[in-house]
C-alpha cells in the first residue's frame, strides 16, 4: 500500500473489514466490540484455549489484553498468540496493570516471549515494562507520557515491536522511528475500557496493513484522537461523551481524518 496516511488506511480497513480476534477484559468486551464495529471492522471475543488458536489462524489479526487475568484465558493466550505467529498474523498486547501482582508480572512477561508485534500501554504500564520505576496504581497511569518515551524506545529495540504509549499527547516508536499524535479529550479516561477498546482498534489497522505495524499504530491512535476531540465538543460530560465517540468513529472518513489529525515528529 502506497499511501499509509491514517486517512488512507482507515478507508480501506473499511474497504475490506478484517476480522479481529480480541481477547479482553469482561470490563471492556461490549465497549471494545462497538469500537470495532464503529470504526469498519469486525471483532470476535474469542478466548478459550479450546479454540482460542484455531481461530487465531484465520482472524486477520490478534488483540491480548490482560485486564481480568485467569489461568484458563492465559492458556487461551498463549495458545492464541502461538497460532498468530505460526500463521504470519500482527498481534498486539496491552500489558494492563502488569506491574499489580507477581501472577501478572509472569503473566506479561510469558506473553512478551511470543513476540507480539505491537504493544499498546499507558505510560506508567510501559515503564514498568521496561523495567523503570512507575508510579502507576492498579490501572491508572501516573505518570506522564513523555517521561515514557525512552522507556517505548528501548522496549521496541528489545522486543523488536512497535510501542504505543498513550495518554494526553500519544507516542509510537519503532526503535528507529517516533510520531506524536495530539488530540482526544480529557473525558476519554473517565469512560471504562476505553484505553482496551483502542487496543483492538490497533489490531483491525493491523490486520489493514500487516507489513507496516508502525503506520498501523499511528492510524489508530489518530483515529481516536480526531474521534474524541470531536465527540468533546457537544458532550456535557462521560456519559453523553461515550455514545458521542462511537457515533464519531462511525461518522469519520478519510479525509477528514487527515484533514484534522495533529502529528508530529518526535
Amino acid at each position: 500500500m502506497e499511501n499509509k496516511t491514517p486517512g488512507a488506511l482507515l478507508t480501506a480497513m473499511r474497504a475490506k473489514p478484517p476480522l479481529v480476534q480480541c481477547i479482553t477484559n469482561y470490563v471492556a468486551m461490549n465497549i471494545a466490540a462497538n469500537v470495532v464495529l464503529a470504526a469498519g471492522a469486525s471483532p470476535a471475543m474469542v478466548h478459550a484455549a479450546e479454540e482460542a488458536g484455531e481461530f487465531a489462524a484465520i482472524a486477520g489479526a490478534l488483540t491480548v489484553n490482560i485486564g481480568t487475568l485467569s489461568t484458563q484465558w492465559i492458556d487461551g493466550m498463549h495458545a492464541a498468540a502461538r497460532a498468530a505467529n505460526a500463521s504470519g498474523k500482527p498481534w498486539v498486547l496491552d500489558p494492563v496493570a502488569h506491574y499489580a501482582t507477581s501472577f501478572r508480572r509472569k503473566a506479561v512477561a510469558d506473553l512478551l516471549a511470543l513476540r507480539p508485534t505491537i504493544i499498546r500501554g499507558n505510560a506508567s504500564e510501559i515503564i514498568a515494562l521496561a523495567g523503570g520505576e512507575s508510579r502507576g496504581q492498579g490501572v491508572d497511569s501516573r505518570d506522564p507520557v513523555e517521561q515514557a518515551e525512552a522507556s517505548a524506545r528501548l522496549l521496541a529495540e528489545r522486543h523488536g515491536a512497535v510501542v504505543a504509549v498513550t495518554g494526553v499527547v500519544d507516542f509510537v516508536t519503532d526503535g528507529a522511528q517516533a510520531l506524536r499524535i495530539e488530540g482526544g479529550s480529557p473525558l476519554m479516561p473517565q469512560i471504562t475500557a476505553l484505553g482496551c477498546s483502542l487496543t483492538c482498534l490497533t489490531g483491525a489497522f493491523a490486520a489493514t496493513i500487516p507489513a507496516d505495524p508502525f503506520a498501523a499504530a499511528v492510524a489508530a491512535l489518530a483515529t481516536f484522537a480526531v474521534a474524541g476531540e470531536e465527540a468533546a465538543r457537544d458532550a456535557a460530560g462521560p456519559g453523553s461523551f461515550s455514545w458521542r465517540f462511537l457515533d464519531q468513529l462511525a461518522a469519520l472518513d478519510g479525509a477528514k481524518l487527515d484533514a484534522k489529525v495533529r502529528i508530529n515528529a518526535a
